[in-house]
């Protein structure tokens, strides 16, 4: 079975000295294993995707920049028979902020969240107080990596909304609380392969700033999570990620009660340095898929 482990273009918008190549990592453990696997990229235009058996999300890390492409994409693999993990309809519907609805709906815990349609003018000052918190946070409904996502507060409603504004003329956008928790005990982060638990950690911001992404600064501190927050990220994984390779539940501890931030199943970065079994996990979890598709 040939394997595309795809990637995109790098052009070091999300490289970080303190961080391993985690792509050229698993690569070389799953061709030690005997996998026939290589990196692609994901837009590359002389790729001739008939060639492989399967093709598996590792790090489209511009998928948001280029999100008509990235459909169109989706859609040419899937008119091929393309085998793609994670699921192609699951990623299309965890492209856009818009699927927190439908967890929610579900009945399980996510962070309050209002959407502002691409169109809409707005006057940020209405939503701190509609959020009862002297600070929110807006970022697109389709987006990365922190881009265009902005904390708000008193000091600087005016400012943001001005360039939120013009930014609404182009996208939908998403409103959330800011939690403070976040700040002081940070964002966790829950690793499933093949639906099961693999390993977690918290992510930290660095001083005087919001965003862990640790592209930005931010660190990362590998921990045994509590058994029920590892239950409360189970259960997103078992209602909405069935029949993929990865996922990364991200959240954080509000009031003893775990919020889910995103449910990560496009590319979201794995932290497979963090445990000495994560690459293994990762691996037995694809040959399960693997039998599966066959």
């Amino acid at each position: 079975m040939n394997i595309a482990l795809v990637t995109y273009q790098d052009k070091g918008a999300y490289a970080s000295p303190t961080v391993a190549n985690e792509d050229d990592q698993l690569l070389s453990f799953l061709k030690a294993k005997g996998l026939a696997i290589e990196k692609v990229i994901w837009n590359d235009p002389t790729v001739d995707w008939e060639t492989y058996d399967l093709a598996i999300l590792k790090s489209p890390w511009d998928y948001f920049d280029l999100v008509e492409d990235f459909y169109n994409w989706l859609a040419k693999l899937k008119s091929k028979k393309i085998k793609l993990l994670n699921p192609i309809d699951i990623v299309k519907w965890n492209a856009d902020k818009h699927y927190l609805h439908d967890i929610e709906k579900a009945g399980l815990k996510v962070t309050p969240s209002i959407f502002i349609n691409q169109g809409t003018k707005i006057d940020l000052a209405l939503y701190l107080g509609q959020f009862n918190s002297n600070k929110i946070i807006i970022k697109p409904c389709v987006s990365g990596g922190s881009k265009n996502t902005f904390k708000v507060s008193a000091a600087n409603v005016e400012e943001v909304n001005a360039k939120l504004n013009l930014l609404l003329e182009q996208e939908d956008f998403i409103i959330q609380p800011f939690l403070t928790e976040i700040e002081v005990e940070g964002e966790w982060s829950f690793l499933f392969f093949g639906g099961k638990f693999s390993h977690a950690l918290l992510k930290k911001a660095k001083a005087g700033d919001f965003r862990v992404q640790h592209s930005l600064g931010g660190t990362i501190h590998p921990q045994e999570p509590p058994q029920h927050l590892l239950a409360s990220a189970q259960q997103y994984v078992d209602q909405f990620a069935q029949g993929c390779l990865y996922a990364r539940v991200d959240g954080a501890v509000v009031d003893q009660e775990f919020l889910l931030m995103e449910l990560e199943l496009i590319e979201p970065f794995l932290f497979l340095a963090t445990l000495e079994n994560s690459y293994q996990n990762y691996y037995e979890a694809l040959l399960w898929l693997q039998k599966k598709l066959i």
